[in-house]
């Protein structure tokens, strides 16, 4: 079967300081027309900072689209042309106050494919180093060591609802048990 929607038109919706959205007109498989609302993101980068006793560094903030305190790892979009890592290592620093003595790249996660391009580059931070925090002058950021199993926990109990922090999360289990490997 071919799964490939080829593109008839791209009407551009709106353009903002984060997001486009576009309406494409699609051809499908059969022949058929459909259309598609796209959010085009930029991308960005996220981290799993793994404190030298096995903690992870979390980062509370406020969301505005989901009204609500979140719990997350550290993340933020892409510059224009920027390299990922360059960007992970920026976000640790600016949201954490740390740096990491170790970055490497684990996986990447489309966040939400059914409407968006948004790609996450995660990555796993060790041998940190205290450093400042500096965070953009419109982020309102406390950072916080927490341990794996209440972290997974929160995300039982509802507390943690963020997917890039839940799968993160996870993966950092996942290295502490040593069933997933870090280069």
């Amino acid at each position: 079967m071919n799964y490939y929607e080829k593109t008839i038109k791209d009407e551009r919706k709106y353009t903002g300081n984060i997001i486009n959205v576009s309406r494409l007109t699609v051809e499908l498989p059969n022949g058929k027309v459909a259309t598609r609302d796209v959010v085009s993101h930029p991308g960005a980068a996220v981290v799993v900072p793994i404190t030298d006793d096995g903690m992870l560094l979390m980062v509370t903030q406020y969301r505005k689209p989901c009204d609500m305190i979140s719990l997350e790892l550290p993340a933020g979009k892409l510059d224009d042309g920027e390299d990922p890592e360059v960007c992970a290592k920026r976000e640790l620093l600016e949201e954490t106050g740390y740096l990491a003595g170790n970055m490497v790249k684990a996986l990447n996660i489309h966040s939400t494919p059914g409407f968006s391009d948004e790609l996450l580059h995660m990555y796993v931070a060790t041998n940190l180093i205290k450093s400042e925090a500096c965070p953009d002058e419109d982020e309102f950021i406390t950072c916080s060591k927490h341990s794996i199993p209440d972290l997974i926990n929160m995300i039982k109990e509802g507390k943690i609802t963020d997917a890039k922090t839940i799968v993160g999360i996870f993966l950092a289990d996942k290295i502490k048990k040593g069933e997933y490997k870090i280069s």
